[in-house]
């Protein structure tokens, strides 16, 4: 089973169905927030709603190029193709990751410090994996620029995993659950996203076919 998502194929469409609650959660606060319309639970977001949209925006971006980062025949068929969604893929990250430390700084926390200190963490984390996937393949070195983007991928993304466990629960009671059990599940679930990405990363550790550069 891990191996089949070592294949190309199999890694997207495993992308693809984790983030999609956020990625489309994202999508609907795009529009949700110029207009005013988000719901009452999200209303504390408003006081930093510069930070909070370019958040939503970027990971509307970051999630959708990231399983297309991942299409082997677009790397080989349509290089330029790549490189543009991969340029937005690294400028979109950037913003998660400074959008979310912002947030992270202007809003009164609802949650206990173990998340806030976990999302500052991750915040940092991204950026780092994102300047070292751009520094490889500066240095054409494709196998570490891969394996960089796909633990940038699932640090940005890592929302994917919580919301699979979260929305249900959010969708049953009304409200989203708190307090400091929810909040190791919390991350628990990130770190677990993390770490699935780096056995994906241990079992596709083989040099791919050399391609043209990309940056």
């Amino acid at each position: 089973m891990l191996r089949f998502f070592s294949q190309p194929a199999g890694l997207v469409l495993a992308l693809a169905f984790f983030n999609f609650i956020p990625v489309l959660t994202a999508l609907v606060q795009v529009f949700q927030i110029p207009s005013d319309t988000y719901p009452e639970d999200s209303a504390r977001l408003a006081i930093a709603s510069i930070s909070w949209f370019a958040h939503v925006l970027a990971g509307v971006a970051f999630g959708i190029t990231g399983p297309v980062q991942f299409v082997r025949a677009l790397r080989y068929r349509f290089g330029a193709l790549h490189r543009l969604s991969g340029r937005i893929f690294v400028v979109s990250g950037v913003i998660i990751g400074l959008s979310g430390l912002s947030l992270l700084v202007q809003l009164t926390s609802v949650r206990t410090p173990l998340a806030d200190i976990a999302r500052g963490v991750f915040g940092v984390a991204l950026l780092i994996a994102l300047a070292l996937s751009m520094a490889a393949i500066k240095e054409s070195d494709f196998l570490r620029h891969r394996a960089w983007a796909i633990r940038a991928y699932a640090i940005g993304m890592g929302l994917g995993a919580v919301s699979l466990v979260f929305f249900p629960i959010y969708i049953i009671t009304g409200q989203a659950p708190t307090g400091l059990a929810s909040d190791f599940l919390f991350v628990g679930s990130w770190v677990l996203t993390i770490a699935f990405a780096e056995v994906v990363i241990r079992l596709s550790s083989h040099p791919p076919p050399q391609f043209p550069h990309e940056s």
